[in-house]
């Protein structure tokens, strides 16, 4: 199983850039450690919500505002 995060505009749409990482975890609580210390570099590269994929399953969508 690998873990990563899939980058999002509100609403769903993906984002994809060369600045964005493509980070993959072997585990959940690696992956939301992760995105717990990069969260703030992400929402200022435009990054509003995030879906965790476990493969290529979702797991959850969480946006990344502050409100």
């Amino acid at each position: 199983m690998a873990w990563s995060w899939r980058y999002e505009k509100e609403g769903g749409a993906v984002l994809e850039g060369e600045d964005l990482p493509a980070e993959t975890f072997p585990s959940r609580g690696d992956a939301e450690s992760w995105l717990g210390e990069e969260w703030r570099d992400l929402a200022e590269a435009g990054v509003e919500q995030v879906s965790l994929l476990e493969d290529e399953r979702v797991q959850y969508t969480m946006s990344l505002g502050e409100g």
